[in-house]
């Protein structure tokens, strides 16, 4: 029997009583400093300035009058550089002498300027952190068209997208979609962007952009999960591409029922290469390799060329597996395959680069 979802509870997590934070996207963040070498960097700046005020008044401390004995000392200079940067100033020590009044004004208040600003400096850059990550996630939102919204960021997810990203996808036109918040920022290390939710939630999908994506990769962890998020993309995009990946066979016409183009049996499919490799093994390596792109053998789908029309399939310069026309999936050695319609498109063999597999049979 298929159990569906119970509402509330988010089949996608990876540990039970892992708190989940929905509705939040993150943009892969920039290199900085850490946040110790930071603060560190500041109290030296800070203590750099107070030991130079404090010289400047020493230096000149001939021109400044101490209420309570009419001198002024080392320690007094200290005291004095202290209250005048933080902007208490007590009174009990002033400048009266034109130099160092002149150089208050030249000098020590240049500095306490600068000593204000160091101490607000972490308020500053957290305002100026918050307001550029607002700028760059409108910008990423208003730049973000056909993209390709990656549900999963496990160890399918992950293939999903190294493959994408080897036929030529740039990473920022992917965005992942977990309920892990550790999973999506081990999804921004790589360069992605991510949401962090539950994707059966509409509002989630909707922060991905989904309603303006191409194509949607489907890599939940079970099948019910899968099923329930693939109604919902399909309610929020009718035009997308989703594929979707399930554990059992049994349940793949549910995942087409429920508006997935192509459905993958992770299981079975794992299953089959096993017993090939068993049978011949290098028919498995062979297998795998046209399965992993960017080495040996790749497996791509191409359009006819208009040099190709009206040929026959053993004509072309590739090595053709398969004829797509319309809906129609047409074997190589099918008759209706030849000749080739100008709407045709190609599903052929090439080594990795797009070179022509050459030494076959015409």
């Amino acid at each position: 029997m298929f159990h569906v979802k119970l509402p509330g509870h988010d089949a996608m997590a990876r540990q039970a009583g892992e708190n989940l934070i929905t509705r939040r996207v993150q943009l892969p963040r920039r290199v900085v400093d850490r946040p110790l070498r930071q603060v560190a960097k500041r109290i030296l700046m800070a203590l750099a300035v107070l030991i130079l005020t404090t010289l400047i008044v020493w230096i000149d401390r001939d021109g400044y009058h101490d209420n309570a004995n009419g001198r002024v000392d080392f320690l007094d200079a200290v005291y004095y550089a202290t209250v005048t940067l933080s902007t208490t100033g007590y009174g009990d020590i002033v400048p009266y002498s034109d130099s160092a009044r002149l150089t208050n004004i030249l000098l020590v208040t240049p500095l306490r300027v600068l000593f204000l600003i160091i101490l607000v400096g972490t308020t500053l850059e957290v305002l100026t952190e918050r307001t550029r990550e607002e700028w760059r996630l409108n910008r990423w939102k208003a730049q973000l068209r056909e993209h390709t919204v990656v549900i999963g960021f496990g160890t399918k997810g992950r293939s999903a997208i190294q493959t994408l990203c080897a036929r030529g996808l740039s990473k920022e036109q992917v965005v992942v979609v977990d309920p892990s918040a550790k999973v999506i920022e081990a999804a921004n290390a790589e360069g992605f962007a991510g949401v962090v939710g539950d994707a059966t939630r509409s509002d989630v999908l909707l922060r991905a952009e989904l309603g303006r994506a191409r194509q949607i990769v489907i890599a939940t962890q079970r099948d019910d999960t899968a099923v329930l998020v693939t109604l919902t993309a399909r309610q929020l995009n009718r035009g997308a591409k989703i594929v979707a990946a399930v554990r059992e066979e049994e349940n793949a016409p549910l995942l087409r029922q429920s508006g997935a183009d192509a459905v993958i049996t992770s299981a079975s499919a794992a299953g089959r290469l096993l017993g090939l490799s068993v049978l011949s093994p290098s028919a498995g390596t062979v297998m795998e390799d046209l399965i992993q792109q960017g080495s040996g053998l790749d497996m791509v789908e191409r359009p006819v060329k208009k040099s190709e029309v009206g040929r026959g399939v053993r004509e072309t310069d590739d090595l053709v597996v398969s004829v797509l026309r319309g809906h129609r999936l047409l074997a190589y050695d099918d008759a209706k395959a030849s000749p080739l319609q100008l709407t045709d498109r190609l599903i052929t063999i090439v080594r990795a680069g797009g070179a022509p597999v050459e030494g076959r049979a015409r």
